[in-house]
């Protein structure tokens, strides 16, 4: 019997994920073409800050090497960016003129970075920061340069400034917020980030708008511009302003976009026969930027790829921890919270720790924690899963453990609270 064809396009996390999914459920059911556009085998993205600290190298980053695709007959097509696809024909063309047929078609084409919109957008040295590439043009610059800027005090921005000053440079984030990590962090847990941050050398501007980038007489970034008329010397320019999903492709093929590629629950797009997976994705109006996420959507994909057709993907609870090594920091659900909740926040200033949990109707709903988060899976869990509180809601600031001893006393009314924690 014939075997399907399938293609992927985008050699990343996610749609390797699916493949991996999709091999254990029918290994033989599919002749598998990927293309990438980069020169290299799939590889950790999010493991790219450690590298840039100096921390890992490049092949310690690496998910499956080429091997594995030779392993499971996968017919690989590295540095070829696809650039057009057939829906007619069902057929796929990459610039350089290689083409592959398909059955089914993955999209599994990320995210760019989004570069601001201001002069001196496109001067030598400003970069964005998405990929391997950007994070080797980094430690280059970092060993003949001094003063590095970069614009966008989320989580990549953070983990490059922090991978910037490991490797010497003085480093500078320019952020619109208030504080840093303002849509993952509350104030409190932002300003004790910023805190432990200083304390290894880098410098913030808050709540700075950039007018320009300004250049030296070779074309060169030389310096940083605000509206309110400062300004500060950068000969980096790391554009960590948020991503924005690529569509490009899916867009010239004919298929329904918004934000990302419009999917269903079962990730597929107006298209039944190609599907859309990852940060180019958008199901139920959100593109999700996160790996859990991604991998979650990768399990649903993969079942319906395999011809099982039962599962759904419902959207994702997402969470968020930072990889600065020595900081500890974790959010998850509506940790902001609103009128409606219960707010419980501890702050221990000898230790620098900080938890607040959101409670909606005996219902966990949102966690933000700084310092310390070993608590932080069985947060999210809770988050998830959205059973009442019940016993545990008095000792549930203080963590799993404490929490769980009052579920076994109110099993047990007839044993002391206290007595069942000094029992444990």
């Amino acid at each position: 019997m014939r075997k399907l064809k399938l293609v992927l396009i985008g050699n990343g996390m996610a749609g390797i994920r699916t493949l991996e999914e999709l091999l254990k459920l029918t290994p033989d059911l599919y002749e598998i073409t990927v293309f990438g556009a980069e020169p290299h085998p799939n590889y950790n993205r999010i493991m790219l800050s450690p590298v840039l600290a100096g921390e890992q190298a490049f092949a310690d980053i690496v998910l499956n090497d080429l091997d594995w695709y030779r392993q499971h007959g996968i017919t690989l097509h590295l540095g070829k960016r696809v650039t057009r696809i057939n829906r007619v024909t069902r057929r796929v063309m990459a610039e350089d003129g290689t083409e592959a047929a398909y059955d089914r078609l993955l999209l599994a084409t990320g995210s760019n970075p989004f570069m601001l919109p201001v002069p001196g957008n496109d001067l030598h040295g400003v970069i964005g920061y998405r990929d391997i590439g950007h994070t080797r043009q980094m430690m280059r610059t970092a060993l003949t340069h001094r003063h590095a800027v970069v614009i966008g005090g989320g989580l990549l921005g953070l983990e490059a400034a922090n991978g910037l000053r490991q490797r010497g440079m003085d480093v500078t984030v320019v952020h619109v917020g208030k504080w840093l990590l303002d849509r993952q962090l509350d104030e409190t847990a932002g300003q004790l980030l910023q805190q432990a941050l200083e304390a290894r050398g880098i410098r913030f501007a808050l709540q700075h708008h950039t007018e320009q980038l300004l250049s030296d007489s070779t074309g060169r970034v030389c310096a940083v511009a605000f509206r309110h008329g400062t300004q500060i010397p950068a000969d980096l320019v790391v554009m960590a302003a948020g991503i924005r999903p690529a569509t490009d492709i899916a867009v010239e093929a004919g298929l329904a976009c918004d934000r990302g590629i419009l999917v269903n629950d079962t990730l597929q797009t107006f298209d039944p026969r190609i599907y859309a997976i990852g940060e180019c994705a958008q199901h139920r109006g959100i593109a999700y930027g996160l790996v859990a996420p991604l991998f979650e959507q990768a399990k649903v994909c993969a079942n319906h790829l395999a011809m099982l057709g039962y599962g759904r993907y419902l959207g994702s609870v997402t969470s968020t921890k930072l990889k600065v090594t020595g900081i500890d920091l974790f959010s998850a659900g509506d940790f902001m919270g609103d009128d409606s909740c219960d707010i419980v926040t501890l702050r221990d200033p000898q230790s620098g720790s900080y938890r607040k949990l959101v409670i909606r109707d005996d219902v966990l709903v949102g966690a933000c924690l700084y310092g310390d988060t070993r608590d932080s899976s069985w947060y999210i869990e809770l988050v998830r899963s959205g059973q009442r509180l019940a016993a545990q809601r008095d000792l549930l600031m203080f963590g799993e453990a404490l929490a769980s001893s009052a579920i076994e006393a109110a099993a047990d009314p007839d044993l002391p609270m206290l007595e069942r924690r000094l029992a444990s």
